[in-house]
């Protein structure tokens, strides 16, 4: 559950106005925090400290110093070729689909701005539930032709390989070891990593302390990307995104770091944080697709070719990310060779008769 800002959980965190900040050092950028007094020469007392308040951690959540373990090894630009659309029908490119009348994609349900249950309406709202409404009106010339499954981001390879769901719209990143199991469309938002820093009156100083503790979700790239960065850090791993802001707002951590889309979200929510840098990586989402149903690749990105064509892509971007991530646009396709990104050796020609073919 998301829980929106509010001045009385300020209030109840105790520590929170004289002593927010430790230090995350990020390409440079030092961001600062509130701190106590050590109760022993213990490099978790502070931790301890603060953790055991009012407020108990989100559930699953822990404590974990950057340096317990080696980050994976930073990954080569993904190739990001894609399948090119062809000149089939819907109900050429994804039979099965068509015949059943509706997609289902599985997303996140509380992912602001990008997948999130709006409890206004009690509908999902968001950049990518709108992208898989377009993708449906194309296929079904029906909006509405879509059912949604919520799956975890550690989840979100084996339902497409079990057949829990046709596509994967949930801030997939695209990498080289996940194209290894699945097809993905071209990108559909560029994400750059950030920091977002809690803000009241929206008065931001980053100050030269060292113990700074940074929220971040568990399993994520972006986890891997401050332990390789800030290993003198404590950090906060969370199952999910909505997790930080929660900590954020109860003085279990004072700092976020994740795609700056996700922390428009947080941003939105909550108007006293502020984001104080972006650019600390830079990651490519897009839909992710079983590998039997390569029809849906190129009927997506055919969505994707009339959505830039049209304006639509850029109207969804404004509506949701505007305000927070001004001037974005929609990254270009690159179409590859089909045999490449399909696995698939070409068929030697049959050699001239009389001759023998030791190819």
């Amino acid at each position: 559950m998301i829980v929106p800002f509010s001045p009385s959980l300020r209030g109840l965190a105790g520590c929170r106005r004289r002593a927010v900040l430790g230090a995350l050092t990020v390409a440079g950028l030092t961001v600062s925090a509130c701190a106590t007094d050590s109760l022993a020469d213990d490099p978790y007392s502070r931790t301890i400290l603060e953790a055991t308040g009012d407020f108990p951690l989100p559930p699953g959540a822990f404590y974990d110093k950057a340096s317990s373990r080696k980050p994976a090894i930073e990954a080569n630009t993904p190739d990001l070729s894609t399948l090119a659309p062809d000149d089939q029908t819907p109900e050429e490119r994804i039979p099965e689909i068509y015949q059943r009348g509706r997609i289902i994609v599985g997303v996140d349900q509380s992912l602001n701005l990008l997948s999130f249950r709006d409890f206004s309406t009690g509908e999902l709202s968001g950049f990518e539930v709108s992208l898989a409404q377009e993708i449906a009106r194309d296929i079904f010339d029906n909006p509405d032709a879509v059912e949604f499954r919520f799956v975890d981001s550690n989840e979100r390879t084996a339902a497409l390989e079990d057949g829990t769901v046709d596509v994967v719209l949930r801030t997939m990143t695209v990498t080289d070891a996940r194209r290894e199991k699945v097809l993905f469309s071209a990108p559909y938002l560029t994400a750059r990593a950030g920091v977002l820093v809690s803000s009241p009156g929206g008065d931001a100083s980053p100050e030269d302390v060292e113990d700074g503790r940074i929220c971040v979700s568990r399993g994520s790239t972006t986890e891997d990307l401050i332990r390789r960065l800030s290993p003198n850090n404590t950090l906060l791993l969370v199952g999910n995104w909505s997790d930080c802001l929660i900590s954020l707002q109860n003085s279990q951590a004072e700092i976020v770091v994740a795609d700056d889309t996700i922390l428009a979200g947080i941003n939105d929510q909550d108007p006293a944080t502020a984001i104080v840098q972006r650019g600390l990586n830079e990651e490519s989402y897009a839909a992710g697709v079983s590998k039997r149903t390569p029809g849906l690749v190129r009927q997506i990105n055919a969505t994707l070719e009339r959505m830039a064509t049209d304006g639509t892509w850029q109207s969804l971007y404004d509506t949701w990310f505007g305000p927070f991530l001004p001037s974005g646009t929609q990254p270009s396709p690159q179409y590859g060779d089909d045999e490449d990104i399909l696995g698939i050796s070409p068929t030697p020609e049959a050699a001239p008769e009389g001759e023998v073919d030791n190819r």
